[in-house]
C-alpha cells in the first residue's frame, strides 16, 4: 500500500513511523510545504529546551527507512489538491497541524505592539513566515495574556541571561534584538484562576528559577487554595503548592532556595502571574498607532475546576504596557475545499482520525484533536489514526490490490505546475550548513531563516 502523509511535524512523522513499523510493504511518502522538516518541534519548542528536540534523531531515522519519502517545498491544497493525492496513494493521511492562531477580538488588538505568542515565537523560532517581525521591545512592561506553556516560554526568553540564550539554537536576528531588550517585568495574565492555569509544573518551575528574575505572586491570590486543592489530581495539586509557597516566600527566608530568593530580592527583572481579568481593549497612545496598555475586565468563577467560567463582575482595570503578546491558542485553517472542516471547532470531523464521509482520507495531530497537549499527547494520536489505517486496509476497506502510482503520479503534476520538492538528503544538506554556521558561534546550529537561500544551499 501507498499512504501520503500531508504535514512533517511529530503528527506527520509518528505516524508515518507507526505504518512502517507495523506493515512490512507500505511506503509512505511525507510532503512538507516548508523546504525543511519537523513543524513545531523545530518551530515551537523553544531554544533553551535542546532535550524536547531528541525526538529529532527519531524522525531522521523514519525518513531515512528505503520505504518512506519526503517532498518538502510543496503546498497541498495550491501544489496539488487532496483529490490529485487521494487518486495517487491507497490512503492520504492530513497532519498539518495548526498554522493559525486565534483572535483576541478586542479593540486595539492591531495596534503596533501587539503580536501573537504563535508570531513571537515564530521569530525567535526561525519560521521563515515570521523572520520580519521586528517587535518594538523598547518598552519596561509586557503583557501576556494567557497562562498556558507558550506563555511561560515567551516570558522566559524575554527575562532570560542573554549568557543563556547565545548557548541555544536562537536565531541570530531574535538575539540581537533581546540584547537590545528594555523589558524588565512581564505580567502573565489570565482570565480564570490559579486552579485553572494550563502550564505545567516543569515550565513553571524554571521560570521560579530563572537567574536574575524575581517571581511576584500576590499572596491574596492563593488564600484557601490548599484546602481546595486537596483532593485535586496530583499534577494540579504539586503546581499549585508549588504557586502558594512562591507566593508566601519571603526574600531571605531560610529555604533550600535561600540564595536564589536573596539572589531575587535584588533582581534587576520580575515577573508576575494575574488572575480572573479578561483583555477588553488594548489602549492606545495619544497618536492613536501604539499600545500603552490594557483595559481588563475583573471577573468571577462560576463553576469549579477545569470547566469553571470566568464571568465579568463590572469593574475593570487598566494595565500599563507597550508590548502585548496574545497566547490562547494556535487554530487549524481548512486546506483544500474537498477536505470537511468544523470552522467552529477548527478540526476536521472525524473518528479515530477516519475523516467523516471520506473513506481513504485520515487526520493526525491538532488538525484531527484541536491545538493542545505536548510531543507526547501527539505521538499517541498519531498512532491511533495510524492504527486506523492498519485496520482498514486489514479488513479490505482500502484496496491495496488496486495499483497505485504514489509519487510518479504527483511529480508529473508537480513538474507541470512548476513546482521542485526537496529531498530529506537536501534537508540534510541545509541541516549541516546551519550546524557549522553554529559552531563557529558556539551555539548548536545557526538556523537559516529564508527558504530561498535554503533552495539556494541546495542548488534549488
Amino acid at each position: 500500500p501507498r499512504v501520503c502523509v500531508v504535514g512533517s511535524g511529530p503528527a506527520g512523522f509518528y505516524t508515518a513511523q507507526h505504518i512502517l513499523k507495523h506493515h512490512g510493504g507500505a511506503r509512505v511518502d511525507i510532503y512538507e510545504k516548508l523546504p525543511i522538516p519537523f513543524g513545531l518541534v523545530r518551530f515551537g519548542v523553544a531554544p533553551d529546551h535542546p532535550e524536547v528536540k531528541n525526538v529529532i534523531n527519531a524522525f531522521t531515522q523514519t525518513a531515512r527507512s528505503e520505504r518512506c519519502a519526503y517532498y518538502g517545498n510543496v503546498t497541498v491544497g495550491r501544489d496539488v489538491m487532496v483529490a490529485e493525492l487521494r487518486q495517487a496513494y491507497h490512503a492520504v493521511v492530513l497532519s498539518y497541524g495548526a498554522e493559525d492562531n486565534r483572535v483576541l477580538g478586542i479593540p486595539g488588538e492591531n495596534l503596533s505592539g501587539v503580536y501573537s505568542a504563535r508570531a513571537f515565537v515564530g521569530w525567535y523560532n526561525g519560521l521563515p513566515e515570521n523572520r520580519d517581525l521586528k517587535p518594538d521591545l523598547s518598552c519596561e512592561t509586557a503583557l501576556i495574556l494567557g497562562h498556558g506553556n507558550v506563555a511561560l516560554d515567551i516570558a522566559r526568553i524575554l527575562l532570560s541571561p542573554l549568557r543563556l540564550l547565545r548557548k541555544t539554537d536562537i536565531t541570530d536576528g531574535s538575539l540581537a534584538a533581546l540584547a537590545c531588550s528594555k523589558v524588565k517585568r512581564v505580567w502573565l495574565v489570565g482570565r480564570r484562576g490559579p486552579l485553572q492555569v494550563a502550564f505545567t509544573i516543569k515550565e513553571l518551575r524554571e521560570m521560579i528559577n530563572l537567574p536574575g528574575a524575581r517571581p511576584v505572586l500576590n499572596p491574596a491570590d492563593f488564600t484557601g487554595l490548599e484546602n481546595a486543592v486537596k483532593d485535586a489530581p496530583r499534577p494540579r495539586k504539586r503546581l499549585t503548592e508549588l504557586m502558594i509557597k512562591t507566593a508566601l516566600e519571603k526574600p531571605g527566608e531560610k529555604t533550600v532556595e535561600a540564595q536564589t530568593v536573596t539572589a531575587q530580592a535584588a533582581a534587576p527583572r520580575e515577573w508576575g502571574l494575574k488572575f480572573q481579568r479578561s483583555p477588553q481593549e488594548v489602549l492606545p497612545t495619544a497618536d492613536g498607532r501604539r499600545a500603552r496598555g490594557v483595559r481588563m475586565a475583573l471577573t468571577r468563577l462560576e463553576g469549579s475546576g477545569d470547566s469553571a467560567k470566568a464571568v465579568p463582575t463590572g469593574d475593570v482595570e487598566e494595565l500599563e504596557c507597550g508590548l502585548v503578546l496574545s497566547s490562547i491558542g494556535y487554530r487549524s485553517l481548512p486546506l483544500d475545499p474537498a477536505v470537511p472542516f468544523d470552522s467552529q471547532r477548527g478540526v476536521i470531523p472525524n473518528s479515530s482520525g477516519r475523516v467523516e464521509g471520506i473513506p481513504g482520507l485520515y487526520c493526525s495531530g491538532w488538525v484531527k484533536r484541536g491545538p493542545t497537549g505536548v510531543i507526547i499527547t501527539t505521538m499517541n494520536d498519531s498512532f491511533d489514526t495510524a492504527q486506523s489505517v492498519l485496520e482498514d486496509l486489514q479488513v479490505g476497506v482500502l484496496d491495496a490490490s488496486a495499483s497505485r502510482e504514489g509519487f510518479g503520479a504527483v511529480e508529473s503534476i508537480l513538474r507541470s505546475r512548476g513546482v521542485r520538492p526537496v529531498s530529506f538528503s537536501d534537508w540534510e544538506k541545509i541541516d549541516a550548513a546551519e550546524v557549522a554556521r553554529g559552531k563557529a558561534a558556539g551555539k548548536p546550529r545557526e538556523k537559516i531563516v529564508d527558504p530561498q537561500e535554503m533552495l539556494r544551499l541546495i542548488g534549488h
